[in-house]
């Protein structure tokens, strides 16, 4: 897990993405082929098991049919007339008599036996060791009465017996098979008036049939069947080692089903007991021939699935190289702008997220330089207007020393008026340099538009009077120094001039809406609305008209926006014949 954390830190976007396919397709290749394996493997055992139950069960049946077939043959025989005399004999007696008795059973032995060929020999036996049968003969004189199979038919006389290779009989048989050739089929012949055991049928049924019944199955490539009889001998079985390794306690399982290791091998052996003959129909086969399928499957499945996860890592490097290469592009073109490179462009031939996300790092990029293009052209103008108010600081640096000589001599030869006006220009000067400041304090403006009124109302005489009102609270306040005396210079000139009677002007200072207020109002001539118009429309984009309106107030304006911001400056309001205000909007500083 800590392998995997680690790698998902990777900081190549290519190698997170590879990692993520890889683990997509490894997952349901490797799940797929695990638990199909599994799946498969049990799904062919399974088969495997229901077939040989199937064909366990479908032999069983024919074994019973044919044993089935015999007893009633047996039943038959039981009844027939020409049996039951002979059964009843005490001796040869009339040998005459006795011939007729032999010839009329073995005619119908002979009947059963030319209709069933699976019969080898059918032989009858009574209670005082008399017999008859067409191709079965007692070899000694010893009694058949002392045979076990006679013995254990009468002993049981409801049940069938029967004895699987009957080595050991007092019996030979005209048809030379052997005992290991054919199974006996035994049962008492009993009295239905009286219930007196008459003697016991024997019947010699062929293992050619069985051998028929089991070898037509198959159980895999060397799979087998085989009978097993109740004493644990075996009734038929092919000819294959294996058979006699199995042991007959393994037969006990409740789920007649069993895994043994028999010479180094896995075999399943699965068995039913027949309840009518009492004896054991068993099948065995290999599991490690039955699995060989499953390991070719497996070896299949693991080549496919090598294959298909090559290609899969193929398409993967692909595919990732599709988001990772126009990522890993977008990345660079982001370095070189980190850079200073705003010439960076990023071309996607893609409408997806990174299309989407490239065309925003453009107009990002196209706003920065746009930005810095702004700036820039606002830092020349700034650097303009400190240029022309520096050199216009030249002339009243040296007036403003040579004024206070002139104001002494004059207080000298005592012209007091001469030296009040001299003093108030003096004091314009000495505000106007401010030591190169370009903040001043509100008092230090209003000190210095007042000395300039001082200068205009000595000119002017009666026809220019004045107001400066202002709020104590905000002589505290910095602010851009000479931004008052342009417009009080211009409602002069522009406004009372152009008018006869008396001008005033009145100046304004406070504190309004959390800003910095100052209006200068006259009563002059006033601007049309034509005027009007075009003055607001060049004050809003900070273009400089010295020509027909003077430089004066677009230049306040211009420093007013590019010193503490665009939505500071001025704004005129006016009617014609009555006078114009003009408004200096200003931050508290």
């Amino acid at each position: 897990m800590g392998l995997f954390h680690r790698l998902l830190k990777v900081e190549n976007i290519r190698s997170k993405l590879l990692l993520y396919f890889f683990t997509l397709i490894l997952l349901p290749i490797v799940t797929l082929g695990v638990l199909g394996n599994v799946i498969y493997s049990k799904s062919i055992e399974d088969q495997a098991n229901i077939h040989t139950e199937q064909m366990i069960e479908q032999v069983t049946r024919n074994v019973e049919f044919y044993i089935h077939d015999m007893e009633n043959i047996i039943y038959y025989l039981s009844n027939d007339p020409q049996v039951i005399d002979f059964l009843q004999l005490e001796s040869e007696g009339n040998k005459e008599e006795n011939e007729d008795f032999h010839l009329a059973a073995r005619r119908s032995l002979k009947t059963y036996k030319d209709t069933h060929p699976e019969v080898a020999g059918i032989l009858v036996v009574n209670e005082h060791n008399l017999y008859i049968s067409n191709t079965m003969q007692r070899i000694s004189r010893d009694p058949l009465t002392d045979e076990i199979w006679y013995k254990r038919a009468l002993a049981s006389p409801q049940t069938m017996q029967l004895f699987s290779k009957p080595i050991g009989r007092n019996i030979k048989t005209n048809l030379n098979y052997s005992a290991d050739e054919v199974v006996s089929i035994t049962k008492a012949v009993v009295d239905p008036v009286t219930g007196k055991r008459l003697g016991v049928i024997l019947i010699d049924l062929k293992l050619d049939k069985i051998k028929e019944v089991i070898e037509t199955v198959t159980l895999g490539k060397s799979g087998f069947l085989y009978l097993m009889d109740g004493n644990g001998g075996i009734v038929y079985a092919p000819v294959n080692s294996i058979v006699y390794r199995v042991k007959n306690e393994w037969l006990t399982d409740s789920m007649n089903s069993i895994v043994k290791k028999i010479q180094g091998s896995d075999f399943q052996i699965i068995y039913k007991d027949s309840a009518y003959t009492n004896w054991k129909t068993i099948g065995v086969f290999s599991l490690n021939e039955t699995l060989h399928e499953v390991s070719l499957l497996r070896h299949y499945s693991i080549i496919i699935c090598i294959i298909t996860l090559v290609l899969a890592v193929v398409v993967a490097f692909f595919f990732t190289a599709s988001i990772a290469k126009p990522l890993s592009k977008l990345g660079s073109l982001m370095k070189r702008a980190e850079e200073g490179d705003l010439s960076v462009r990023f071309n996607s031939k893609y409408n997806d997220e990174i299309g989407r996300l490239g065309n925003s790092f453009n107009h990002m990029i196209r706003e920065i330089s746009n930005l810095i293009d702004m700036v820039y052209v606002e830092q020349q103008r700034k650097r303009e207007a400190e240029l022309k108010t520096l050199q216009a600081q030249i002339k009243p640096h040296f007036l403003y020393n040579t004024l206070y000589t002139i104001q002494w001599m004059a207080q000298e030869h005592g012209a007091h008026d001469v030296v009040a006006i001299l003093g108030a220009l003096a004091n314009l000067f000495r505000i106007g340099l401010s030591k190169g400041k370009e903040m001043i304090s509100v008092q230090e403006e209003l000190e210095h538009v007042r000395s300039y009124l001082a200068i205009q109302k000595a000119r002017y005489e009666d026809k220019l009077i004045y107001e400066v009102n202002f709020d104590e609270g905000i002589l505290k306040y910095n602010v851009l120094k000479l931004i008052l005396q342009p417009l009080v210079e211009n409602a002069i000139y522009h406004g009372i001039n152009a008018r006869r009677g008396v001008g005033k002007i009145t100046i304004t200072a406070k504190e309004k809406e959390g800003k910095l207020y100052f209006s200068v109002e006259d009563n002059g001539i006033g601007i049309t609305t034509e005027k009007l118009k075009e003055i607001s429309q060049l004050l809003d984009h900070n273009h400089v008209e010295t020509a027909k309106t003077g430089f004066g107030i677009f230049n306040v304006n211009e420093r007013i926006k590019l010193s503490v911001g665009k939505e500071y400056g001025l704004v005129y309001h006016s009617v014609y014949q009555q006078g114009t205000t003009v408004e200096v909007w200003h931050p508290l500083l």
